[in-house]
């Protein structure tokens, strides 16, 4: 079952009192937005009975609502005096820093100013909804709002339901599979790839008339194992990413005739080979995660501890972000403009790769107890994410609460080796115990 992750404790015995006004882009549940004095010593609980008290007097609801609180950006997980002189400390040290040191200048937050605090209605808990069996490990998923796709060690493709049913199995690579894609779809089929320890990239069609798939290319090019894939948003293009280093572009469709009129290379039972349309060498590891920023920019995540953005036109590098640990998973969103990335270091950190003030890393998540093997952002919230770790839980995070995860998803009894968001109603893991565990996401809030 998904379980809430403990708050800390909100035992503080400090008597100050604190000048608050409470803020809400929900409108359907604002209050006047005078100040309250309010004991600092309170945490989210105390503050959801102010809040309560007020909308139930208003008539504006007539039963309890949970809400979350925001100070300076932070969601509070304490106490007011434990975020407040928090951020207090962060202001001083700036203003140490430019050798502003007068002491007699400075203000206490709270003390002297009125804090405004931004209280936002509460994310449902995820719910389980289903635990889809496999043969072996389940290393790799993706979803649409119809249909699940998962790939295993054993080398095998499984096509889902999106109610979990088994449409079928079917042996598909040499090699176990590390990554699957949906590409297209239509009323009449489906287009899907797979990669695969094998060295390969394969291109699928899915007839759902008679559910036949066939192998319509075999993407070869690679040189070791190939860890990751991420079809453009016009569905023309694939990127790949590889153990041997390097990133290379498939054509989705057939590719154009040569002068004998070939457009590939037959195999005798599966699809005609494919070559890559383009290959970025830069990486000197692994390259674990590519995702497509806009039509013309990729974005690369490696064990050589960088990410780096690519210009698809020029087909060359165009920035490069170093980091201090190998990268063993990274999704980019296009609602913040921002990428999330995993380590064997238990940490989630967050990355503008366009930017070029302050710190590379604009935040930093930390609460898995092993390493944190997979992460997606929300397709529809610009704040919320997901994470899987070998310490067998997936968490809900929200970007705002850094210190601490929304949720916690229990029930792999190993490794967790994948995850997904790809279908916004559904939170997806796979891992080394066989299984694909579906749990119904509500975070739909207006």
């Amino acid at each position: 079952m998904a379980a809430v992750q403990e708050k800390p404790s909100t035992t503080a015995s400090s008597a100050l009192s604190l000048q608050v006004r409470f803020v809400t882009k929900q409108e359907q549940y604002s209050i006047p937005d005078f100040p309250y004095s309010i004991s600092a010593n309170v945490g989210t609980d105390e503050l959801n009975s102010v809040i309560n008290r007020v909308l139930i007097e208003d008539d504006v609801i007539e039963k309890q609502k949970e809400f979350d609180f925001l100070i300076g950006g932070e969601f509070l997980r304490g106490t007011l005096e434990e975020l407040v002189l928090r951020h207090e400390a962060l202001k001083e040290k700036i203003v140490d820093d430019k050798d502003e040191d007068d002491d007699t200048e400075k203000k206490k937050i709270g003390v002297e100013e009125v804090i405004e605090v931004e209280y936002v209605e509460r994310t449902p808990a995820p719910e389980p909804e289903n635990c889809l069996m496999h043969d072996d490990w389940v290393s790799a998923v993706d979803a649409t709002s119809n249909w699940i796709l998962t790939g295993c060690y054993d080398a095998t493709l499984h096509l889902w339901t999106g109610k979990g049913k088994h449409k079928q199995g079917f042996p598909a690579h040499s090699g176990p599979i590390k990554a699957v894609c949906w590409v297209s779809s239509t009323p009449e089929s489906t287009v899907f790839a797979s990669a695969s320890h094998d060295q390969t990239v394969m291109i699928w069609e899915w007839d759902l008339s008679n559910n036949n798939v066939s192998c319509k290319w075999i993407c070869k090019g690679h040189e070791r194992s190939v860890e990751c894939i991420k079809p453009d948003r016009q569905a023309a293009h694939l990127a790949s990413g590889s153990w041997d280093g390097q990133l290379k572009i498939w054509t989705v469709a057939a590719d154009k005739p040569t002068e004998d009129g070939a457009v590939g290379e037959s195999t005798s039972s599966k699809g005609a080979t494919k070559t890559p349309l383009m290959t970025l060498a830069g990486h000197k590891e692994s390259v674990s995660a590519v995702q497509w920023s806009d039509e013309k920019e990729l974005i690369s995540a490696s064990w050589d501890h960088t990410i780096k953005l690519w210009d698809v036109e020029m087909g060359g590098m165009k920035a490069e972000i170093a980091g201090n640990k190998a990268f063993f998973d990274m999704s980019w969103s296009a609602l913040n403009n921002t990428a999330i990335t995993s380590s064997a270091d238990r940490h989630i950190r967050l990355y503008d790769p366009r930017s070029n003030e302050g710190s590379l890393v604009k935040c930093m998540f930390t609460s898995h107890n092993g390493w944190v093997s997979s992460v997606n952002w929300s397709l529809t919230n610009e704040n919320l994410f997901v994470s899987g770790s070998h310490d067998k839980l997936m968490k809900l995070w929200d970007r705002r609460s850094p210190r601490a995860p929304l949720y916690n998803m229990t029930g792999h009894t190993e490794n967790i080796l994948c995850t997904s968001w790809a279908n916004p109603d559904y939170m997806m893991s796979g891992g080394s115990d066989n299984t694909l565990r579906i749990f119904k996401a509500k975070t739909d809030l207006k």
